[in-house]
């Protein structure tokens, strides 16, 4: 059977997908081998986040057709769906694979085998051998994304991860940000059945992952596109028409529900949830929330900006207000819990005092960690023709300082913990300045180090382990002093 080299770039949404991709095709009997060895195929799924995320796309296909020129070079997913002349152009790209058909992976590469057998045999020379083979099935591989309401099933029974399982619950984005290109690229909202993902995460219980995390393109949109009534009949029927395609998640969104559903799946003791739009914080669903034991206290409320001027002109739409009082909300309901975000600095017509407005809200909120992104122009956004364009020296200037403000808050956040007891799931053994540790995350996502010394040798990953925070073996992981050790 053919060999095949798979990589990922860009969101956990990929990762899940190349992960159950290459899942299918172990199914089917291929070889998988590692990306730097010479394989019969080769597949990128792509990312088209940004220029940079275009360009490292294309330098990945085009260095696995350098490792073996005679291997199947497959491009798949975003960047095939917005680059798709650039795609069908380039020389280094033989088949193309656009989002909505990850699913029909191992179908699409048997179709164009056995096209390029046919091709072959009649081909005068082996020069001319592959050419007239079309790079899309002549237009089955890649569809309008903009214009369907399907979501693409695909089911995970085993990640590379041993104790953490990501679990894809939604598709597309509605939201159209000024700077962003994902919804052209992944389409309009398109959310699992509920049935389905129940079905996938019980599974994944039985073959002993004890934690899940559901992610998505924006997962606060989840069940938008769903019958009401027969939601509550515990069904999930989709039921947007063309015209509601840009329906807004507040109100609407079924998110919660589902985390009820998901909280009474035996096997699973922690539940994360992905990037959350700060309105969908409310009294209502803050509580509901805090209503579940096994839902860990990490909240990444995505921020953007804290100056309501850029937030208008990046088409947010919340204000730094109502972001601050989604924090309250939760802080209000969970002790202490881990609120992280992104922040983009340098975006088209920030000026000092907005950017000096930003620093003081991202100071006033106090998280446990922050991203920070310098703006980078997206081609085919509203963004990047947008003028007042700030200038690199002054995004990396700004980032710096936000990066420094990062450290100080996520240091204050860990050090909260000294002292206290605090429950790690274990999941790998690392070295660390030449010792070895047990190294696993808290429910909030925090970083904790457990010595392998005479008790710590008891535990192994993929264990549940209680002991009192002693210090920091470094800025980002603390120091744990086993006590107890569950089943």
């Amino acid at each position: 059977m053919k060999s095949v080299a798979l990589h990922n770039l860009g969101c956990k949404v990929n990762s899940y997908e190349i992960e159950v991709m290459q899942q299918m095709l172990q199914e089917k009997g291929y070889t998988i081998v590692p990306f730097d060895e010479i394989a019969d195929i080769y597949i990128v799924n792509t990312c088209t986040v940004t220029n940079i995320a275009d360009r490292k796309s294309r330098q990945m296909l085009h260095r696995a057709k350098q490792k073996n020129p005679a291997a199947l070079v497959v491009a798949v997913g975003c960047y095939v769906q917005t680059g798709r002349e650039d795609v069908e152009q380039d020389p280094c790209i033989d088949l193309a694979i656009g989002n909505n058909r990850k699913k029909d992976l191992a179908s699409i590469l048997e179709e164009y085998l056995r096209d390029l057998e046919q091709e072959d045999a009649v081909a005068e020379n082996a020069e001319n051998a592959g050419h007239g083979v079309d790079k899309t099935l002549h237009d089955t591989t890649v569809i309008d994304i903009n214009h369907t309401a399907e979501y693409e099933e695909m089911t995970l029974k085993q990640t590379a991860e041993h104790t953490r399982a990501y679990i894809k619950i939604q598709d597309g984005c509605n939201q159209f940000c000024s700077y962003c290109v994902i919804p052209y690229a992944r389409g309009r909202v398109r959310s699992r059945r509920a049935e389905d993902i129940i079905r996938e995460i019980t599974g994944m219980a039985k073959n002993g992952y004890r934690e899940i995390v559901l992610t998505g393109i924006h997962i606060s949109s989840y069940g938008i596109d769903f019958d009401e009534e027969a939601w509550k009949r515990g069904e999930s029927v989709s039921v947007l028409k063309e015209d509601e395609e840009r329906r807004d998640y507040s109100g609407s969104s079924k998110l919660i529900d589902l985390l009820e559903r998901i909280h009474d799946i035996e096997g699973i003791e922690r539940i994360r949830i992905g990037s959350l739009e700060p309105r969908i914080v409310t009294e209502e669903t803050a509580a509901r929330m805090a209503e579940l034991p096994k839902l860990c206290p990490h909240f990444h409320l995505s921020l953007q900006s804290g100056c309501d001027a850029t937030l208008r002109r990046m088409n947010r739409k919340y204000t730094s207000e109502e972001y601050a009082e989604s924090v309250a909300l939760l802080r209000k309901v969970f002790d202490h819990p881990a609120i992280t975000t992104d922040v983009i600095v340098g975006f088209p017509g920030e000026t000092e005092e907005e950017f000096t407005q930003t620093k003081e809200f991202l100071d006033r909120i106090q998280f446990f960690e922050m991203h920070i992104f310098k703006y980078s122009k997206r081609a085919g956004t509203r963004a990047a023709v947008m003028s007042h364009q700030v200038p690199d020296p002054v995004k990396t200037t700004r980032s710096g300082e936000l990066l420094a403000m990062e450290k100080e808050q996520s240091k204050r956040f860990r050090a909260h913990y000294l002292g206290r007891e605090a429950e790690v799931l274990l999941e790998e053994i690392k070295e660390l300045d030449g010792v070895e540790y047990l190294l696993g995350h808290t429910r909030d996502y925090v970083k904790v180090a457990v010595p392998l010394t005479e008790n710590g040798e008891k535990a192994v990953t993929n264990t549940v382990v209680r002991g009192t925070v002693e210090g920091f073996v470094n800025d980002e992981i603390l120091l744990l002093s086993p006590l107890e050790f569950s089943k």
